[in-house]
């Protein structure tokens, strides 16, 4: 270095404190507490090229205390990142800014994943680090060989998805997975103890991690504990002891560096103390020359892998996997016939294990999992055997219970590239994967949930393991495809657009019950469509009763009644409704005619129905929580019977 490393992380703290001022909100305390080890790491130890944002064997670097969101932002237009321009840091937190609030992947090259919910970040990059073992198990090492590394602070490790990741990180001994704990010893309330008294350390050290501290102001201390953690084989947590909002000379060490602006009298106080005479948003010549020239030196070693992916044996398929694009066949087309030529009278969760078969078999990029319910989700095939630490070429992941914990590192494992992630749970227990699911979304993310058990189908267990809102609030959030698939037919054809669709994740909701093949044709994937004409009319029609995943099969029961009438009734399978929603104007009408009475029938709870059946509809569902008894006892119970059914639809047409 020719600029003195203070200077050098100084550059950051100037940039953060004057961009928080300038938008009078945001965080200064973390980038300038944590500019110190951010210097060492990009200065010293971090694989990246600038100029080739994607490359796929950089190091992964996860700013998962992303409310310090300045300290990426600063780094990325230091090191030669063709953005954030100053400009765009000068307008920081404001519409059309790159520079979010909070690190937005779709927003910079150079973030890599979304942050700013704590936990996420750090469980995300668990799922990087997965990645980048399975993959270098296949490709080895000259094509993939990083590291990934997080920023975290103490409310990462304070969340309850810290437990889950750090848990499955040490079974699976990521020793490639490096973590800086800002031990700052503070959060927005005040001093951590406050509310925390544990050992951190020894909580990592208890899950299997190598753990390191060090000084986080003191360069060479910092650079010890970094050569120790990448010594060592298993995943390192490094405690940085550090000063929150170091260099502000009244305000460093407090609270009130958290979430705040610094005040112009503190920003001016600190450009004394740092010696930093530069106006805001002007970086001296020498000391930006230094950080372009860190940034520059990853292209030499970039071009050298270049040359090894232009003559190693595997890299087109290396290149096809790390682009997302899919092989001509996923074995879908030869499944959906076998299903024709022998109908299957399956639960659609056995439906989703049978198309799994399919994909997995054809598609090596699948990685499945469960979060302790592999018997009961049904997601490991022949193809995924167990992914363990002494064999990352695995492709089945046993998360254990950690529901959350899977979802997150799903994300990482989607957007590190390479992998399509999936992995079940039952449907329920969509609300401990929730804020993973939201991410996914937010992010992009081609991340598939298989979700069984999706109505009071589940029977015995009762209303804590009955979803009945679950179906509903999923569709309410949006970029997420909810798949309710009524037989094995729609069940493949959800596969085959889940895996396709790399714009946002996927939920496939499948039955416990076993349910008939209503459908004898594939010739088009009707899934696609979201909705459409299982079965029309045979009487003048009058009613078109909507409905999904097992409750179609019911809707075929009900129309026999109607139509013994003299009522005609169509059925329409509504397996998708995000998908319908994007049909044009006239197919949607023609589904849904205005001159017919709308039923919709669905296990679970009304809301979300009125916008297809109009207020003048019927809406067949279940506002309530559910009971515990066999299943069959239950629809009859909670009047999901066409002998329930077809009164009401007869009231309403005034018969």
């Amino acid at each position: 270095m020719t600029a003195q490393p203070q200077m050098l992380a100084n550059a950051i703290r100037a940039l953060a404190m004057d961009a928080v001022q300038a938008a009078n909100s945001g965080h200064p305390g973390m980038p300038m507490g944590m500019a110190d080890v951010a210097t060492v790491l990009f200065s010293k130890y971090l694989k990246f090229d600038p100029s080739q944002p994607k490359w796929a064997d950089r190091d992964r670097f996860v700013l998962s205390a992303g409310h310090g969101s300045m300290l990426a932002y600063a780094l990325l237009h230091l090191t030669g990142y063709a953005k954030p321009t100053m400009d765009d840091i000068r307008n920081f937190r404001q519409l059309h800014s790159p520079c979010a609030g909070h690190p937005e992947n779709f927003e910079l090259e150079g973030v890599e994943t979304t942050t700013g919910p704590l936990g996420q970040g750090l469980a995300s990059a668990v799922g990087m680090a997965i990645a980048e073992r399975h993959l270098n198990s296949q490709y080895g090492d000259d094509l993939v060989d990083h590291r990934t590394w997080v920023v975290a602070g103490d409310g990462c490790l304070m969340e309850g998805i810290n437990h889950e990741a750090i848990g499955l990180a040490g079974h699976l001994g990521l020793g490639r997975l490096i973590v800086f704990w800002d031990d700052n010893r503070i959060t927005i309330d005040g001093a951590v103890d406050l509310s925390s008294s544990e050992d951190v350390k020894a909580r990592y050290a208890a899950t299997g991690w190598h753990v390191e501290s060090c000084d986080g102001h003191d360069f060479v201390d910092i650079d010890r504990a970094i050569q120790a953690a990448m010594a060592d084989g298993r995943p390192s947590l490094i405690a940085c002891k550090t000063l929150i909002g170091k260099g502000a000379p009244n305000k460093q060490g407090t609270s009130a560096t958290h979430g705040s602006p610094l005040g112009a009298d503190e920003v001016a106080a600190a450009r004394e103390a740092m010696g930093w005479a530069s106006p805001a948003f002007e970086i001296p010549a020498d000391i930006a020359a230094e950080w372009k020239e860190f940034g520059s030196r990853g292209s030499a070693i970039r071009a050298e892998w270049d040359q090894h992916l232009s003559t190693n044996a595997q890299g087109a398929e290396f290149k096809r996997r790390m682009a997302g694009e899919l092989p001509a066949d996923n074995g879908i087309a030869t499944h959906l016939a076998s299903l024709i030529e022998a109908p299957q009278k399956v639960a659609t969760r056995k439906s989703s294990e049978m198309a799994l078969a399919a994909l997995t078999a054809a598609l090596p990029e699948m990685v499945g999992g469960s979060a302790d319910l592999t018997g009961s989700n049904l997601t490991k095939t022949k193809s995924t055997v167990p992914m363990t630490r002494a064999d990352y070429s695995g492709r089945y992941i046993n998360y254990g219970i950690r529901e959350f914990g899977m979802a997150a590192a799903m994300n990482g494992m989607a957007l590190h590239g390479g992998i399509i992630p999936y992995g079940g749970t039952f449907l329920v227990f969509a609300d401990y994967c929730r804020a993973a699911i939201r991410l996914s979304a937010i992010q992009q993310a081609r991340v598939i949930y298989v979700m069984t058990h999706d109505s009071i189908g589940v029977g015995e267990d009762g209303p804590t393991h009955q979803p009945v809102e679950h179906v509903a609030s999923l569709r309410i959030m949006p970029n997420v495809r909810v798949f309710r698939p009524c037989d094995s037919i729609e069940t493949a054809e959800a596969w085959a657009l889940s895996v396709a669709h790399d714009q946002g994740p996927s939920v496939l909701a499948l039955t416990r019950q076993n349910l008939p093949q209503l459908r004898t044709d594939a010739s088009e994937n009707l899934t696609a469509k979201g909705g459409y004409r299982l079965v029309a009319a045979k009487a003048a029609r009058k009613v078109v009763l909507i409905a999904t995943g097992s409750e179609v099969e019911l809707a075929t029961k009900v129309a026999d009644v109607l139509e013994g009438q003299g009522i005609g009734a169509d059925i329409v399978s509504m397996p998708c409704c995000e998908l319908f929603d994007k049909q044009n104007a006239a197919y949607r009408a023609d589904i849904l005619p205005a001159d017919a009475l709308l039923v919709s029938i669905e296990a679970g709870v009304t809301f979300g129905w009125q916008r297809y059946t109009g207020l003048n509809g019927l809406n067949i569902g279940l506002d309530s929580f559910g009971a515990s008894a066999p299943a069959d006892q239950l629809f009859k119970h909670f009047g999901f019977t066409a002998e329930a059914i077809v009164p009401q639809i007869l009231t309403k047409l005034g018969a």
